[in-house]
């Protein structure tokens, strides 16, 4: 729809993104489009900026990477109608404020659309847009607390486990994302814009979607169990480092001869207690405690090495300096380097989907605070005398 928006052979050139979000879950979002050629426009406040900037610098890079950074003031008038002159000329507008918000400010989908009616307008929220708590505030542990992931993890002495990390936020990031694609995908057909949804509350159901229908089926909530208690093919075990490693053995029928020969253990094999079902799960802490000794005796990858090479499926639980160390992490460019700022080149993480011939890339790093609002506006169609009255109004800052 914008015309002078640069092509640069990336999927999504020719993109124009109004990203009006703040702290993880819309940021990632729009972040995931820009690795992809997506032109996405960071608005930030004159006296609210992102308070993501003031988390850490790698938490602030992670989210708004390839993106340029303007500074408009949404609560003058001359702010509002700037961005509205944006969206006129966008493809996607993109918000995660409170809902309630956006209406106060004039911002709203209906506002947008009247200004621009193809325009795909995209909130990120916390318990959707629909139902009595839908204006209830919402951070990334409330959706994991609500959303069921917390109460399934850890064993059932300790209190229920929550996920560092966003893991709330960047799921629902991703599905935001993939909302966003679907909207576009349909306005190619038939031009029509519209209004989309992705909440924490429902990226954490999806996320549990062959579990939570189990209980819709059955009625029965899966417990939380210890370690001992699990399947003892389908577990962790601690190795003579301290380093664990995952075993994804189940089918004990295709597994048990193979695993017990690998590891030169006949007498696990033939015992009756664990070489055939039921009796295996009935004496699973036995069977427990037995692998927790043997695997004692090596060092974490001196076991991964050795089962893989047998075939066998296991893996080394991680820490995040192993991973990026992990030669597949490095061989698929999950990792990458870019330019983070003049003759400074940094790693970071980078897109997780590997498209063959128009793959996504870290281009450039998270922008500074309002570093390129002229140059926006200009490229908008805005005339130099008009940003000059947007400043002194005092709707706009940055350089």
């Amino acid at each position: 729809m914008f015309p002078d928006v640069p092509h640069t052979g990336l999927p999504l050139s020719g993109l124009t993104v109004i990203d009006c979000t703040i702290w993880q879950q819309g940021t990632y979002a729009t972040a995931m489009l820009a690795d992809f050629g997506a032109n996405v426009i960071k608005v930030e406040g004159p006296d609210s900026p992102d308070p993501g900037r003031g988390v850490s610098e790698a938490y602030f890079e992670s989210h708004n990477r390839n993106k340029r950074g303007i500074v408009v003031d949404l609560k003058t008038p001359e702010g509002r109608e700037t961005v509205l002159r944006l969206a006129e000329k966008a493809d996607v507008f993109v918000q995660n404020m409170r809902q309630g918000v956006m209406e106060k400010l004039g911002l709203a989908y209906a506002e947008v659309k009247a200004r621009n009616p193809a325009i795909i307008y995209a909130s990120a929220s916390g318990y959707g847009i629909k139902g009595p708590h839908r204006t209830w505030p919402a951070m990334d542990i409330l959706g994991q607390a609500r959303g069921g992931t917390m109460m399934t993890q850890g064993p059932p002495d300790l209190a229920p486990v929550f996920s560092f990390g966003g893991m709330a936020d960047q799921v629902g990031a991703i599905s935001l994302s993939y909302g966003i694609l679907l909207a576009l995908w349909h306005r190619a057909r038939t031009g029509e814009g519209q209004h989309l949804d992705a909440s924490l509350l429902g990226g954490q159901v999806m996320l549990q979607s062959f579990n939570i229908t189990g209980t819709l089926f059955t009625g029965a909530v899966p417990p939380r169990r210890a370690r001992e208690q699990a399947a003892p093919m389908w577990n962790v075990y601690q190795c003579r480092d301290g380093g664990w490693i995952a075993l994804s053995m189940s089918q004990i029928g295709r597994w048990w001869i193979p695993f017990c020969e690998a590891v030169e253990r006949p007498d696990l094999r033939d015992d009756p207690r664990f070489c055939r079902l039921p009796d295996h799960y009935e004496h699973r802490s036995e069977l427990i405690a037995e692998l927790d000794k043997m695997f004692a005796t090596r060092d974490q990858w001196d076991w991964v090495e050795y089962l893989c090479n047998k075939g066998l499926p296991v893996a080394p639980v991680q820490d995040y300096a192993q991973i990026i160390e992990d030669p597949q992490v490095v061989a698929n460019e999950y990792i990458v380097e870019y330019e983070h700022s003049p003759g400074e080149r940094r790693k970071i993480v980078g897109p997780a989907v590997q498209l063959e011939t128009t793959p996504g890339s870290i281009r450039t790093g998270a922008p500074e605070f309002g570093q390129h609002t002229e140059e926006v506006l200009l490229e908008f169609g805005f005339e130099w005398q008009e940003i000059e009255a947007l400043r002194h109004h005092r709707a706009i800052g940055g350089r």
